[in-house]
């Protein structure tokens, strides 16, 4: 009963004409006897303490807006003022320092506006109420002062040393690096919080401690607890033969996997091949890991968790055991498997699919190809390959000129394509980093990424249609403001952008890119422009992929490493079935909203944490480099200095106070101007440049200008 008097509170509030009432006047309209009165009461105090509405002093209720609060999340920055990223505006709020109320980065927050946004300058306010703490564990680096320690968080964005009892040392000594668990928060920004050290990780310094606190630091967990282990031993290690009856059989088609050197994992096959009719016939077969991961089951709810697999430099922590992601689950060579296949017959002359079908299948793959294999045999013809794999050249040669047209037609409806160069960090067998080297994408990766995103394309329309729940892969257009910007930068380059009256194309932004010729100035505008658009992330409704101008798209062909991957999977197999019921569509209506948000935060994670770790194992590589020149391209510029970016990838900062002249920052063209020169830095720019400093513990790289650069 609750519930509807709470939604109807709710409603009341969210009419235009409401004004705040105080709790006894709502509690007339609401509740009809006196003993109810007290359950209403605690009914909105519960609904103040989770920020859906606010109570004042004079015990006046109203929703947010009466009050001109919003709630939102606090992002601290490594000074002392921060934002608030609210729930329902990409509009963040400018926290001053003194206004925070002991908020830390990641809280969830009430805060007033008290002063509202205009022109390019973001509202102001002052946060009112913490509704939850964003971090109750933390990662940092424990001293020892005898009587009392404290742990100096690794995030710079939490700005207060923990004070730890000395009951709570847990065996720590100095120097280690520890997780500590929060336990009292201040109440102010002037105090320190209290904690207990839950976990000592080891010395400072270690390779692997090092690795585990970014692991840690960023929430992610590398072992499975009992009951999934406990699970997993009760799935078998080959697929039985029970478990095709009801699929079609492709065991006897030219079925293969085309992967990294350093895979273990392969959850997508293809097969190519060229019909009669001069139609290209092309097999993608995804892995149908659904069969062994139950909806709910201890096995799923740790896969939602996690919602991703998490790609280090050194290890995977998987989303999945290894024996499903490795094994089972994996399309191995010469072995059985369970798949899920998206079969669909291209015109070759515009790349249009015209005939599809989406079955539940068996598979046998051939072979488990390289990248570097295949494309050795396109590109250069590699005799060697080509008589080690001659029975599948004709499907390698359907294979590439299929992937051609695909590609030709993506970028004529106006798709992006930024190709921005990667890099690999290449470990000896210490685990210490000897090379970073440019990782190319070659003939049969692009190969591979058109096959992909034409069989997820065409699962999404197909299910957009028949108005099934579902979660897509979505791509919002950019802010106006944000194209507009980038807009007057490619102008101030020498280039022109054609924009509409009130949105932008993608096709409008590749063409950009077509124009430039300049190495440094296609990466510097290609830069701006990735910066001016918008995340992906996961939604349960279809409202298209910018980047890819995709009006229909989802993530169908990677279960064994995403989550919504393997959602999407259990309701295309229930419609196969037939079993897809009103009951049904209830369930999936009332969840895939809450695995659209999981799935989106669980990736934005494991991208930060893939950073962290590229970024300690780029300065141990530069370490011992100190004093050495070197040629790279300025990636940034801020109004304390600017970022230069080398071949290899790795990125360093020039502070401005390391240059001679003094320098103005011209944000609106992202410029520095020398005051007494007049010389100009801009982005793209090349440079020379001296390693100067390697801060390893904070990941920091330090170059300064040679060349005539001051």
């Amino acid at each position: 009963m609750l519930e509807n008097i709470k939604e109807n509170v709710i409603n009341l509030m969210m009419e235009p004409a409401y004004k705040p009432m105080k709790k006894d006047e709502l509690a007339q309209v609401f509740v009809e006897t006196k003993e109810d009165r007290q359950a209403f009461f605690q009914m909105l105090d519960e609904m103040k303490e989770a920020g859906d509405l606010f109570i004042n002093s004079r015990n006046k209720v109203g929703s947010l807006e009466n009050f001109d609060m919003k709630r939102g999340i606090y992002r601290a920055t490594k000074s002392r003022f921060g934002f608030v990223v609210t729930d329902d505006s990409e509009d963040d709020i400018f926290i001053d320092g003194d206004s925070r109320k002991g908020a830390f980065n990641g809280d969830q927050v009430l805060v007033k506006i008290t002063r509202p946004a205009y022109g390019k300058n973001k509202a102001e306010g002052v946060v009112v109420k913490i509704l939850n703490r964003g971090n109750q564990e933390l990662v940092g680096l424990f001293h020892d002062s005898k009587s009392f320690g404290f742990v100096i968080v690794d995030d710079k964005k939490f700005d207060r040393d923990i004070f730890i009892p000395r009951t709570y040392f847990s065996g720590a000594k100095n120097n280690d690096k520890v997780v500590c668990r929060i336990t009292v928060w201040p109440d102010g920004d002037d105090k320190k919080p209290e904690g207990k050290i839950v976990e000592v990780l080891g010395q400072k310094g270690d390779r692997y401690v090092e690795i585990d606190s970014i692991v840690r630091a960023h929430g992610l967990v590398e072992g499975f607890n009992p009951k999934v282990i406990n699970q997993v031993e009760n799935i078998p290690d080959c697929v039985l033969d029970e478990e095709m009856v009801g699929r079609t059989d492709f065991r006897d088609d030219l079925i293969y996997t085309i992967d990294g050197d350093d895979s273990k994992d392969f959850d997508d096959a293809i097969g190519v091949d060229l019909l009669d009719n001069g139609n290209y016939k092309l097999g993608v077969h995804i892995a149908d890991v659904s069969h062994y991961v139950i909806e709910n089951s201890p096995l799923d709810r740790e896969a939602l968790k996690r919602a991703t697999s998490v790609y280090l430099v050194e290890k995977v922590i998987p989303m999945l055991p290894k024996k499903l992601s490795n094994g089972i689950c994996s399309l191995n060579p010469m072995v059985d498997r369970l798949s899920l296949s998206c079969i669909m017959e291209v015109e070759p002359k515009n790349g249009k699919v015209v005939k599809y079908d989406i079955v539940k299948s068996v598979i046998r793959s051939k072979a488990r190809l390289t990248y570097h294999e295949v494309s050795e045999i396109l590109e250069n013809n590699d005799s060697d390959l080509m008589e080690k794999y001659s029975d599948f050249l004709t499907s390698f040669k359907h294979a590439g000129d299929l992937a051609q047209i695909l590609r030709k037609r993506r970028f004529k409806r106006g798709a992006i394509d930024f190709d921005f160069p990667e890099a690999k960090i290449e470990l000896d067998e210490r685990g210490m980093p000897v090379d970073i080297v440019p990782y190319e994408r070659r003939t049969s990766n692009k190969m591979i990424e058109e096959f992909m995103l034409l069989a997820n394309e065409t699962i999404a329309e197909h299910y957009y249609w028949l108005k099934f729940p579902f979660v897509y892969r979505i791509h919002e257009e950019p802010d106006p403001e944000k194209i507009m910007s980038l807009r007057n930068f490619v102008q101030a380059r020498g280039y022109s952008m054609r924009t509409g009256r009130s949105e932008v194309r993608p096709g409008d932004l590749q063409d950009v890119l077509n124009k430039i010729d300049d190495k440094e100035t296609k990466q510097a505008i290609g830069t701006i422009m990735l910066r001016s658009l918008k995340q992906a992330k996961y939604a349960p409704s279809c409202e298209g992929h910018f980047g890819l101008a995709a009006k229909y798209y989802c993530h169908f062909t990677s279960p064994i490493r995403r989550y919504p991957d393997l959602q999407i999977h259990r309701i295309i197999k229930e419609n196969i079935d037939g079993c897809f019921n009103d009951k049904r569509r209830a369930h999936y209506d009332s969840i895939l909203e809450a695995v659209s948000n999981q799935s989106s935060t669980q990736e934005r994670k494991a991208v930060d944490a893939e950073r962290d770790v590229d970024d300690y194992y780029k300065a141990v590589y530069m370490e011992d480099k100190l004093g050495e020149k070197f040629v790279g391209h300025i990636s940034s510029i801020t109004s304390f200095g600017m970022f230069v970016e080398l071949d290899n990838g790795i990125e360093g900062l020039i502070r401005l106070s390391s240059l001679e002249d003094m320098y103005d920052y011209v944000e609106k063209a992202s410029v520095l101007v020398g005051q007494r020169t007049g010389k100009t830095f801009m982005l793209g720019q090349k440079v020379e440049v001296e390693l100067v400093n390697v801060n390893v513990d904070a990941r920091e790289i330090d170059f300064e200008m040679i060349e005539g650069g001051n």
